[in-house]
């Protein structure tokens, strides 16, 4: 496969009550062809999203969307453009990040976190010291993380309804 260069075409989910912000990388092929977010029906996100705040998992994006604005959860992913083959986050470059800045002035986010690894190296790189915000890694919801079934993703994302929140590695 080739590296084709991408840009991020769907906006951030987010209102001024959201309170935990959850960063993704970069969306993948099936994310950006029903242009919303964790679109590949074997990531776990809405699984677990559902799960952490005893909710049906939602089946549509305007349910999607609900359970996030209900629960105080804003999304969006680190990065704007890059170049990339398919959805491997090992082949991200020549990255162009997202201006977080937009959510951080009007919601009251308290912490940000990552999905995963990746995610969370890019908000460190690009990130960080711009906003003088820290980043929570938690483990990636993507099928490539084959160690983590929903039940331990789910407990150990049941850190973003706790404050402080700790990492979990």
């Amino acid at each position: 496969m080739d590296y084709t260069h991408v840009r991020h075409t769907f906006a951030p989910i987010y209102d001024e009550t959201s309170r935990v912000l959850i960063l993704g990388s970069f969306p993948s092929v099936k994310s950006r062809e029903q242009q919303f977010y964790y679109g590949h029906p074997q990531n776990r996100f809405w699984k677990v999203i559902a799960a952490v705040c005893e909710e049906e998992v939602p089946q549509t994006i305007e349910e999607k969307r609900g359970l996030l604005l209900r629960n105080h959860i804003a999304v969006w992913d680190v990065i704007a453009e890059c170049d990339i083959i398919g959805s491997g986050d090992s082949s991200i470059k020549n990255v162009i990040p997202n201006d977080l800045t937009e959510i951080l002035k009007n919601a009251q986010i308290r912490q940000i976190c990552a999905n995963g690894a990746k995610a969370d190296a890019l908000f460190k790189k690009y990130d960080s010291r711009v906003l003088g915000r820290n980043c929570v890694r938690l483990p990636s919801t993507s099928p490539a993380n084959a160690a983590w079934g929903v039940e331990k993703l789910t407990e150990s994302w049941k850190a973003i309804l706790q404050e402080p929140l700790q990492e979990t590695e």
